[in-house]
């Protein structure tokens, strides 16, 4: 199959209005559509199948499509403290070069918020920004999902992928005279989702050339990070390399993230998880190693022989939150979303040989569609984990010692919806 072609009718499926389209006609039907739903009556066709997955997903969760504006804004101080923390900020001015001008232009403002749809920078055209006043549309206001219904914003972050929205679209009525086209920035060191790049503006102002427009300063975004990601491992490389040449034995110097800046006395080895004072962390050819603290990251290095004690794992999962308890130096108890219960679960049974990415999809989810969720979700697990974890395939490590008393009938199984997990409990 051309890759080409395939990225050309993801995109096609993606944008909101194909060229040539009869915006007025096509907003009036999509107007109809939307009151069809809302009313239970017969609809005069069928909405895009992003767009029909939002509403049923905003629907069940209350949204009000005659609501106002969206709850907030949160104070100034608020937002600008979350601007401070953004790890977007270093990536602002790649942003603003690709896009705020094209927004000015095209009678569009330009929005980036945080992983929680939380705006927190707006620029464009000064009359748009006036009409996006009175739609709450402004700094520190939350636009996700659960917020304000079906919006670019708010639907990319709950699809993790590139969406546009025209007119009535959106969930809420008061919207349905604007489009937006969003697509989220992920960190490309670990998968992790950081915020949302969004342009907006009237609805006669859509054009389908948006769509990739914004994919594009969003790739240029992640390539800035990576990009500043390898300059932060360079100069921890030159202070690792001396370093582990000093010492006898193997070892690593990584970042707080894990990548591997400098080794020694092993083969090549891209990322370990992420080091934690205090944390004993499982390096595969090492062995349990305690991190200790560099200018920059971490060095690690095999326990002392005589003193590596055992790691053991235990999953709490009647609890609320369900946790991981891990005992190794010492005892530590890490907090799980009942998605990474289900994960560890799946990967706790799986044994030795672990389950890929499209083997978890598909136990998660009942199909392998899911791959890019199910990465970032255990990017997240095995930062917290700190090496009970490896990958490729994902599995818990060699010499972990496993307590999985009560597990088929603990709260976590019983109510999941998940193929593989509750498979166990019907077990």
């Amino acid at each position: 199959m051309d890759p080409a072609g395939g990225e050309a009718r993801d995109q096609a499926s993606i944008c909101a209005v194909r060229p040539g389209t009869d915006l007025g006609r096509h907003a009036r039907m999509l107007s109809r559509l939307h009151d069809a739903v809302l009313s239970g009556d017969t609809a005069p066709g069928l909405a895009r199948s992003l767009v029909a997955r939002s509403w049923d997903r905003v629907r069940a969760q209350g949204v009000n499509p005659d609501a106002g504006d969206p709850p907030g804004p949160l104070d100034a101080g608020v937002v600008e403290r979350r601007r401070t923390e953004s790890p977007l900020v270093p990536v602002l001015p790649a942003l603003r070069s690709a896009l705020t001008s094209v927004a000015e232009d095209a009678r569009h403002v330009m929005v980036v918020t945080d992983a929680d749809g939380v705006l927190l920078w707006r620029e464009g055209s000064t009359a748009v920004r006036r009409r996006a006043d009175s739609l709450g549309f402004t700094e520190g206001a939350d636009w996700s999902e659960t917020s304000v219904g079906t919006n670019a914003i708010g639907t990319a972050l709950a699809e993790d992928g590139p969406v546009q929205i025209f007119s009535a679209e959106h969930f809420v009525r008061s919207h349905h005279g604007w489009t937006c086209t969003a697509a989220p920035v992920h960190d490309p060191r670990s998968g992790e989702l950081l915020g949302v790049v969004d342009i907006s503006g009237p609805a006669e102002t859509i054009h389908p050339t948006t769509v990739a427009l914004v994919n594009t300063a969003v790739r240029l975004a992640e390539v800035g990070l990576w990009h500043r990601h390898e300059a932060r491992l360079d100069a921890l490389r030159s202070i690792g390399a001396p370093m582990l040449a000093g010492t006898s034995g193997p070892g690593l110097v990584v970042d707080d993230h894990g990548w591997v800046a400098a080794v020694t006395g092993l083969p090549a080895v891209e990322r370990v998880a992420a080091p934690a004072a205090d944390r004993l962390l499982a390096v595969h050819g090492l062995g349990p190693c305690l991190p200790e603290p560099v200018p920059g990251g971490w060095l690690l290095r095999p326990v002392a022989a005589g003193g590596a004690p055992r790691m053991r794992l235990c999953l709490d999962l009647d609890g609320r939150p369900p946790s991981a308890v891990v005992e190794g130096t010492g005892r530590w108890v890490h907090p799980l979303s009942t998605r990474h219960a289900e994960l560890l679960v799946l990967l706790a049974l799986a044994g030795r040989t672990g389950l890929d990415a499209a083997a978890l999809s598909e136990r998660l989810y009942g199909d392998r569609a899911h791959l890019v969720t199910v990465r970032a979700e255990m990017s997240r697990l095995r930062r917290g984990l700190g090496g009970i974890l490896l990958a490729r395939p994902y599995r818990i490590a060699p010499g972990v010692e496993l307590d999985l008393a009560g597990l088929a009938h603990s709260r976590v199984v019983r109510d999941s919806t998940a193929p593989g997990v509750a498979a166990l409990f019907r077990g």
